[in-house]
């Protein structure tokens, strides 16, 4: 007799099969594997979407940057970002906070070790300013479009203010008011944001250059105008010497104009 076994409500025949021919052994199904577990999103808060955008700054710029385009790589919907931000602005100022919290690392090291002589010097307000715009920009060509982020922002801490108290306190001790000391730090920033923001539209990012401005192809496109095509590779090329060049002459002009008011 063929063997018959109960299951539930129903009969089921099990026919005689040899286990050792796989050609009669029945077909198996096969095992169901567990279903993919979407990868967790993250917790979300000011900082973690600002510190987003600027990784993401390198990849599309500061116009191709948006909160949808940042919730799509934190796996989020994008309404969830707009808890926390309700504009591409205040995004943008959360970005500039996170780059200040970066340049303030160094914050202590410039003070201690540039700008204060050995024993009882005077303070070096010109070094501190130099070191300063120096670190900021390369902190601002570190991202796509950096100065373009900084330039206009509002901080959404005052976590700079030691900072910022300790440069007046060298400018005021080597004799700036600190009205002329904060207009002279504005003027150095001034030239470095403005200065970056033309480098970056060369050299978007370090190695990179952007169409149109070689200088080979401009001294050619300009040959009937002989000094503004000898000219080229002064205007677009050598940026560091440049911003040095720059740079001193900032700092010579404060001290021969707001130091002395």
């Amino acid at each position: 007799m063929k063997p018959w076994r109960k299951h539930g409500l129903n009969t089921v025949k099990l026919s005689r099969v040899s286990p050792t021919d796989p050609a009669k052994r029945p077909a198996q199904r096969p095992a169901e594997r567990p279903a993919k577990k979407k990868p967790a999103s993250p917790r979300l808060d000011r900082t973690l979407v600002a510190e987003t955008g600027l990784r993401l700054l390198n990849e599309s710029g500061l116009e191709g940057l948006s909160l949808r385009r940042i919730a799509k790589e934190l796996n989020v919907q994008a309404p969830a970002l707009y808890w926390h931000f309700d504009s591409k602005q205040a995004l943008l100022d959360e970005m500039a906070t996170v780059m200040t919290r970066d340049l303030l690392t160094l914050a202590d090291e410039i003070a201690d070790e540039t700008v204060h002589r050995s024993g009882n010097g005077p303070v070096a307000w010109d070094t501190l300013i130099g070191e300063s715009m120096r670190h900021l920009r390369r902190a601002l060509l570190r991202y796509r479009d950096g100065a373009k982020v900084y330039s206009g922002t509002r901080l959404t801490t005052t976590e700079h203010g030691a900072a910022q108290e300790r440069a007046l306190r060298v400018m005021t001790d080597a004799g700036f008011s600190p009205g002329a000391a904060a207009r002279a730090w504005a003027t150095a920033y001034s030239y470095t944001i403005g200065f970056v923001i033309e480098e970056q539209a060369v050299q978007p990012l370090p190695g990179e250059r952007a169409p149109g401005y070689d200088p080979a192809d401009r001294a050619a496109r300009m040959a009937e105008h002989p000094l503004a095509a000898q000219v080229s590779a002064d205007l677009f090329a050598d940026y560091d010497t440049r911003f040095e060049e720059g740079l001193h002459t900032v700092i010579e002009g404060i001290r021969v104009t707001v130091l002395r008011t």
